[in-house]
């Protein structure tokens, strides 16, 4: 993640829809877990190279690679206390219900409402970060279900209180907000005051808040289905038999073998369509849920209900898919391109993850990569760099995969820890980026909490993506800039354009397909497994034309797309790329004044302003689609040298 930060009055927003954005870093309300990070339609964890370490058990890995959680709770005794502390203070939180009259009322429940959110935290961090590492355990299990039973009974007992605040007249709200004592909070209320059109009852915002184990169910179920599913053995063409699985697909798929990897595909997903119905019956699921929560609160869509808490106007969402869509030909082209170097005569998706040349097999070790990642981060400044160093060397990374541990890579945290960092490292290149890019979103985080109070100490999902592929853009270019063969920089430039397709262009196509299938929904037409997978390969012909075929296996790729269950989460990939590769470009050109800015008014901010407000500051305005129309411009003048760096090569 790249995990998403929230601030106090996005909290009490997200009290009034069933609808919770991806989770947050301090949320005194049910929280989702970390989405796991997706670059492309595979989900599948690769494979290391040959020299991976290859740890099966979370006692072989060496302590300097594991995160140190007893330096957020010394036992799980003590994380217990500060649960029952939690249910304490739920009990006396009640108290304030009904005296919301003056600005001491106002204050003291905004006070205690802070501390009860700030224990919360510490809490829910800590349980998911211990299941995430050892998801097999039963009492680590325990111990996840307790805290997520916590945060339903913290939203269902804090249910009242936007409600409230919004029953207060207008003639009230000005003497109170005009009193010194809640200078503090005024600009968090007065946000989330703004959703006083969309704030229902106390008694139905109770209910509703109760109700969110059952908004939560899609997620649960398709999580569960996807562990649960089995696949059968392939056979190599020299008689070795492999047992298909989501941990091996990934590799199978970078195999020289086309045949093994078309077979592969095919089964895979002959066995993922097998249970189709069940695919769609809970991605409908999830739509219902979320069209549900917007038309209860009366919004217009369910994207609107969404952007607009956040401060995003669909203006954004829309301005991304238009722009994409003036795009296309250089994706095609792109793609055209790939299939040039593979020497193929049809590009097949089965064909998409083969490597270009002999760099993509070499295992990179983590020392090398932490190397490769302090170097190529130089440009944001010594301080910068200090704190990166301190974060390998003082267990906020967890490394290396093992039985059980989650997938993927994310980075989560609270305001009273320090950053942690998930991450499965496989050894190839694109773990590098990943470590670079979790990295961004932990010094976000830390930057953040350097400066800001707890009250502005989250930042919006919509800023989230920012400073870390800002990290992955900085990284390529220090890379680029040392390489000194041709094939090297022909390397480099394939992982940096496939970062573009994948953030970039494919995070527009969800985008797209999320927008649409809740739009059907919304119009009463049923989402059936034949109406989605005929959408996916609609979007999908649109994007890629002729230059990858459309085999019939595609049309079911949007089953494998976990953030679908986060509600409108996507295309922030991709509005963030865009954002990034601008600042990116300021801190190579301008220098020292471009990171000051880019420090002071971005990774500093927090939720200190509105997310469009703060990037403007940074300087980068994504109310217009500039900075998509520059990251296109990017994205050709690579795809140019690549293509000279073919031709000279052929000379």
């Amino acid at each position: 993640m790249r995990r998403s930060l929230t601030t106090l009055s996005a909290m009490l927003i997200a009290l009034t829809t069933l609808y919770v954005p991806a989770s947050t870093t301090h949320a005194a309300v049910p929280t989702q877990q970390p989405p796991v990070e997706i670059r492309d339609f595979a989900v599948a964890e690769p494979t290391g190279g040959s020299n991976a370490p290859g740890y099966r058990k979370r006692d072989e890995v060496p302590a300097k690679y594991k995160w140190n959680l007893q330096s957020i709770y010394p036992s799980q005794s003590a994380w217990e206390q500060d649960c029952k502390k939690v249910e304490a203070l739920l009990r006396d939180f009640g108290r304030y219900r009904g005296h919301l009259k003056n600005p001491a009322q106002v204050k003291a429940m905004l006070d205690n409402y802070a501390v009860l959110s700030r224990v919360f935290d510490k809490v829910h961090v800590y349980a998911k970060l211990s299941f995430d590492t050892n998801t097999g355990d039963s009492k680590l299990q325990a111990l996840n279900e307790r805290a997520e039973k916590l945060a339903t009974l913290v939203g269902e007992k804090t249910s009242w209180v936007m409600p409230e605040l919004c029953a207060i007249s207008e003639g009230e709200v000005k003497t109170i907000f005009a009193d010194p004592k809640l200078a503090a909070y005024k600009p968090f209320l007065e946000d989330a005051l703004k959703t006083k059109p969309h704030t229902l009852s106390q008694e139905m915002e109770s209910v509703l808040a109760q109700t969110h184990p059952l908004a939560k169910a899609p997620e649960k179920i398709y999580t569960m289905l996807q562990k649960d599913i089995l696949f059968p053995t392939l056979r190599t063409k020299d008689g070795h038999d492999i047992h298909l699985t989501p941990g091996n697909y990934s590799a199978i798929m970078q195999q020289d073998d086309r045949e093994l990897r078309k077979n592969a595909y095919e089964l895979y997903n002959r066995v993922i369509e097998h249970y189709q119905d069940t695919y769609s019956s809970t991605f409908s699921a999830e739509v219902q849920a979320n069209n549900f929560a917007a038309r209860v609160h009366k919004y217009d869509s369910a994207l609107e209900a969404s952007l607009i808490p956040n401060g995003i106007p669909t203006d954004v969402y829309d301005q991304l898919l238009n722009t994409v869509h003036k795009n296309l030909p250089l994706l095609q082209r792109y793609m055209d391109l790939k299939r040039q170097l593979l020497g193929l005569d049809q590009l097949h998706v089965y064909d998409l993850y083969l490597p270009i040349s002999s760099h993509d097999q070499r295992y990179i070790p983590f020392e090398e990569a932490k190397g490769m990642v302090l170097e190529g981060l130089k440009p944001l400044g010594d301080d910068y760099v200090d704190v990166l160093k301190k974060a390998f060397d003082s267990n906020w990374i967890d490394v290396y995969s093992t039985e059980d541990k989650r997938g993927g890579g994310y980075q989560w945290g609270c305001y009273d820890t320090h950053p942690f960092v998930l991450l499965n490292y496989q050894g190839h290149y694109d773990d590098v980026s990943t470590v670079a890019h979790e990295l961004g979103h932990a010094m976000q985080s830390y930057y953040t909490q350097q400066k800001q109070p707890y009250l502005y100490s989250g930042y919006p999902i919509f800023t989230a993506e920012v400073a870390s592929t800002m990290n992955e853009t900085l990284m390529f270019k220090s890379l680029y800039k040392h390489a000194t063969t041709r094939d090297d920089k022909l390397y480099l430039l394939h992982q940096y354009l496939e970062t573009f397709v994948g953030t970039l262009f494919r995070q527009a196509q969800f985008a797209e397909f999320e927008k649409i299938a809740h739009e059907k929904e919304q119009k009463g037409e049923a989402l059936t497994a034949e109406t989605l997978k005929a959408l996916y390969l609609d979007i999908h012909k649109k994007y890629f034309g002729n230059t990858l075929v459309a085999d019939p296996e595609v049309g079911m790729q949007w089953s494998r797309v976990p953030h679908f269950y986060y509600g409108f989460y996507v295309y922030q990939y991709a509005t963030s790329f865009a954002a990034s590769t601008a600042l990116a470009k300021q801190v190579l050109e301008e220098g020292q004044p471009a990171v000051a800015r880019i420090r002071e008014n971005f990774l500093a901010a927090g939720s200190s302003k509105p997310p469009l407000q703060i990037l403007k500051d940074a300087g980068v305005d994504m109310s217009t689609p500039k900075p998509i129309e520059q990251a296109m411009k990017v994205f050709e003048e690579q795809l140019n040298e690549m293509e000279k760096l073919i031709k000279e090569k052929k000379k």
